[in-house]
């Protein structure tokens, strides 16, 4: 390893970090455009294959740090990719949910396992230790990440330091 004092292993770190963040981010560019989708419509649709349910246009905001104006229109192009619909929530019917179409999701689903299948072959040599090093890494940044964006969004000076994590 070429850095092996703190100082180098950090400056090696911001490398790789950043080709990382790159890589992922092209990753994302090319799987996007593979589905007919944009990069950030391809985000919002994993990660509500995440979530329990249908949410509202509110918590798509939420999810991804957009305006709930650029969420709607966000929606709107799922919709029409066919990846979504709104549906009245039963309990509330002046409540509008998303939901995903559970057909386009299972193929959303098979086209990520085709391309990241071998994803998990990657962490087949850590031991338990290193992988719940590993998860709490990405546990870490996501969370750094989303504090940072949002700090951006408010208008913050990238200059201004962050508050700790809580």
């Amino acid at each position: 390893m070429p850095g092996t004092t703190r100082a180098g292993l950090l400056a090696e770190l911001g490398v790789v970090s950043r080709r990382y963040m790159a890589a992922h981010a092209l990753f994302n560019q090319a799987l996007a455009d593979h589905l007919g989708l944009h990069p950030t419509d391809l985000q919002c649709l994993s990660l509500l294959t995440l979530e329990d349910g249908p949410v509202t246009t509110g918590r798509i905001a939420e999810l991804t740090g957009l305006t709930t104006g650029s969420a709607t229109r966000l929606v709107d192009r799922l919709e029409r990719a066919g990846y979504a619909v709104r549906e009245r929530d039963a309990g509330d019917r002046r409540l509008v949910l998303v939901a995903v179409v559970p057909e386009r999701a299972a193929e959303f689903g098979r086209v990520w396992e085709r391309l990241g299948g071998g994803w998990f072959a990657l962490f087949d040599d850590l031991d338990d230790s290193e992988l719940s090093l590993f998860i709490d890494h990405m546990r870490r940044t996501t969370d750094f990440s989303a504090r940072q964006a949002a700090r951006l969004r408010s208008g913050e000076s990238p200059d201004d330091r962050p508050a700790p994590a809580p």
